[in-house]
């Protein structure tokens, strides 16, 4: 398995990094082809089509994430290059963890409705002094990815509302549109193909 931990920070060689490397280290570890980059708003993220999983941090500063992180998402082709990929998300800061999940998380789960997130994590500004924290996120990480792996031999099943669907559009269109809702079903986890996860992957078999 290739991961990547894509991250931001303001500061070099800070707390930032220095978590990202506990992780990469216990990545390592567990036998996980490894790599890290930092995020700038307008590079280009073609790169990620080259791993399987993708970790994606930053510290939140004034009530934000990481300015060069959102850019990304907001303005350049992160988004696009992390379709269909399966992404674990974590935070830093100092803001209560019931506060962070609530304001700073869905910051980037807005831009990641299209992607398997296997796990979510707000680390406190002091997490480097309690590495078994860092730890334990990459395991339930390693734990979920493993999950998905198993589950992908397990051919999600129609509904017969969406098998009702299916029957409904032009024949010469139905294989097409088959293989890309299980294709997405696959990639997202999905053990039920239903008419609204049908809606949502429009965008694999072309709307």
């Amino acid at each position: 398995m290739k991961a990547v931990i894509l991250y931001d920070s303001r500061t070099k060689s800070g707390s930032t990094e220095a978590i990202i490397d506990t992780m990469g280290l216990k990545l390592a570890e567990s036998g996980v082809y490894v790599e890290k980059a930092k995020c700038k708003a307008l590079a280009d993220y073609s790169f990620l089509r080259d791993f399987d999983l993708v970790i994606l941090g930053a510290p939140v500063y004034y009530f934000l994430v990481s300015s060069q992180l959102l850019g990304a998402l907001n303005y350049g082709n992160l988004k696009q290059n992390l379709l269909r990929k399966k992404v674990a998300l974590f935070l830093i800061c100092g803001s209560p963890e019931s506060m962070a999940t609530v304001l700073y998380l869905p910051q980037l789960k807005i831009h990641l409705v299209r992607n398997k997130i296997l796990v979510e994590k707000i680390f406190p500004s002091n997490v480097l002094s309690e590495n078994i924290v860092i730890d334990s996120f990459v395991l339930d990480v390693l734990h979920e990815y493993n999950k998905t792996l198993k589950s992908r031999f397990l051919l999600a099943k129609w509904t017969v509302e969406a098998q009702e669907w299916l029957d409904s559009v032009p024949s010469f269109l139905q294989g097409k549109i088959k293989e890309g809702a299980e294709k997405y079903a696959e990639a997202m986890g999905y053990k039920e193909i239903t008419c609204e996860m049908l809606e949502s992957a429009k965008g694999e078999f072309g709307g």
